[in-house]
């Protein structure tokens, strides 16, 4: 229902953050606090898990940490509040390294998994993840190669516009419009 929420990061706790889109502040469970910053505008990406009796919103700095929490809620036995918790215990590079390399003593030692739950993600896991992340790089190197080629036509160096979209790539953009329009304000500094 939500993709993600852009706004100040208005409070952070131990497991959690509250983001202010608008003047409503969303209260997002987090698996890492320290990825986000007091007062700063952000792009927090988001999972509304719906029961019965709650309504829960998780947040993720990164597109890659949302894809892999859906992952691992899709496999049988893991919830989303596990899913988070496994998160907030290693990180994403870590988690398919072993899942990738079957590694079950390494996903046993986090939080809720048992031998039984560490062979299920596993076998349902194992394979998918590296997709993923090949697939999300090189459409990402599409958008950059993209973006070079529009900023060149503009006339801006070559040396410039590499270091620009190399600081670009830890802000969590996705689109053309939005590596373009925050390499402008970059450029033109």
């Amino acid at each position: 229902m939500y993709n993600y929420f852009e706004g100040v990061i208005s409070e952070i706790a131990v497991d959690r953050i509250v983001v202010d889109v608008n003047g409503v502040g969303y209260e997002l469970l987090v698996s890492h606090p320290n990825d986000f910053h007091l007062g700063s505008t952000t792009k927090v990406y988001a999972y509304l898990q719906v029961k019965e009796d709650e309504f829960a919103l998780f947040g993720f700095a990164t597109k890659e940490e949302k894809r892999l929490f859906l992952r691992l809620i899709s496999v049988s036995g893991i919830g989303p509040k596990t899913a988070i918790n496994l998160l907030t215990k290693t990180s994403c590079d870590n988690m398919i390294q072993a899942i990738e390399t079957s590694n079950t003593s390494y996903l046993k030692k986090l939080p809720g998994i048992g031998p039984k739950a560490a062979q299920q993600i596993i076998l349902d896991l194992k394979g998918k993840l590296v997709y993923d992340q090949a697939k999300t790089s090189s459409q990402n190197d599409a958008v950059l190669s993209d973006v070079k080629a529009a900023l060149k036509g503009l006339g801006f160096k070559a040396n410039a516009i590499d270091t620009v979209l190399a600081s670009l790539v830890k802000e969590n953009l996705v689109t053309e419009e939005e590596y373009l329009r925050r390499a402008l304000q970059l450029l033109r500094r």
